[in-house]
């Protein structure tokens, strides 16, 4: 498959040279008022990439202080139609410390993500970049189908794209560790009670518990995700991810999964790092961020194969059924990494193309 270049290799920003590259960089990082194609060129890869329900996509980009955790930065999005070609864009002038911007993709647009512990800072953009208020509410709201997961905990924070409205859900459990919600309305949680009796998932809908189950012993519960009709747990046992509990019924049966082709013993980082989604088919999408990654053979979630990426991808996420790969460096660098940019593959990663810009 033709690869097509990203954002960063379109333009002359990247001209060989490490020392004006590296001068340019300093430059836009510097700029109080910095232009998003200058950022962009700078940042080199998204950091992050959602998908609006009509397929536009929002990218975000980040250009930070090489030489320290200090000092000036500069952030940007930028929304490209179905079509490929951009739509709207924006940057701003920053410090490295301040978090960078986060989206989540919904119905008509996307909506940021509140950068700290409260709500505060949440808004929604349609998908011609123009910014609309959201509505912020501290009394609890039942999940209806079509609600996002906008932050897991502290606090739990659900958006509603039918009225623009950002509120705690109702009814999550006090000793709820994790927390899910899929497309249907229904929400999982990880409870871990304070007497020694095992962590349990439960999962809930319009209010109502639908049922619950025990994490199996000798392993506590890591990372939870549920779409599509599955829900999965990661399963840990000291600082390790030794394996799955999935249910692929919305919680009819569960099964442990301590193998299915996944070398857990290999995994080189801790449950944090671990990566979990599923696929809007049901299929589970494993992997580590930075790493190896496996994804299910079927929805059944019993067996998996590696995928193949053309590049080291710092971050690998879905969407519907795509799947967007970031080769990216792990730290500001003025440099470029082999591959640097936005992958994605939209047959299960058996091919892939990187994203091109046009216009």
């Amino acid at each position: 498959m033709a690869l097509g270049m990203s954002a960063c290799g379109t333009s002359g920003f990247d001209d060989g040279d490490p020392g004006d590259r590296e001068a340019k960089y300093k430059r836009v990082i510097e700029d109080p008022h910095p232009r998003p194609a200058d950022v962009i060129e700078a940042a080199g890869a998204p950091s992050g990439v959602v998908r609006a329900d009509d397929g536009s996509l929002l990218l975000t980009y980040d250009a930070g202080n090489v030489e320290d955790d200090e000092g000036s930065a500069a952030t940007a999005w930028r929304i490209v139609g179905p079509g490929g070609r951009t739509v709207a864009e924006h940057a701003e002038h920053t410090d490295a410390e301040a978090p960078p911007p986060e989206f989540k993709g919904v119905r008509g647009g996307f909506v940021r993500v509140p950068p700290g512990e409260g709500s505060e800072g949440a808004y929604a953009l349609d998908v011609r970049g123009k910014r609309h208020e959201v509505t912020i509410t501290g009394t609890p709201s039942r999940i209806r189908p079509g609600d996002v997961l906008l932050a897991e905990l502290e606090p739990t924070l659900i958006y509603r794209p039918a009225t623009h409205t950002v509120a705690p859900p109702a009814g999550v459990p006090d000793d709820a560790i994790r927390f899910a919600v899929d497309e249907r309305g229904t929400a999982w949680s990880l409870d871990q009670p304070l007497t020694e009796d095992p962590n349990r998932v439960v999962w809930q809908r319009d209010g109502h518990t639908l049922g619950s189950t025990a994490v199996p012993k000798p392993y506590t519960g890591g990372i939870l995700a549920a779409r599509g009709g599955t829900a999965a747990l990661s399963l840990t046992r000291g600082e390790r991810v030794r394996g799955l509990l999935v249910t692929t019924d919305g919680g009819g049966h569960w099964r442990t999964v301590l193998g299915g082709g996944i070398p857990w013993r290999d995994l080189e980082r801790g449950p944090e790092s671990l990566v979990l989604e599923p696929l809007a088919d049901g299929r589970l999408l494993v992997g580590e961020e930075g790493g190896r990654y496996w994804l299910a053979d079927d929805r059944a979630n019993s067996a998996f194969h590696e995928l193949k990426t053309p590049a080291r991808f710092t971050s690998l996420t879905v969407d519907g059924t795509t799947l967007h790969g970031i080769a990216d460096a792990t730290t500001a660098t003025y440099g470029l990494v082999k591959g640097e940019g936005l992958w994605i593959s939209r047959d299960g990663g058996h091919q892939w193309h990187r994203h091109e810009q046009r216009g």
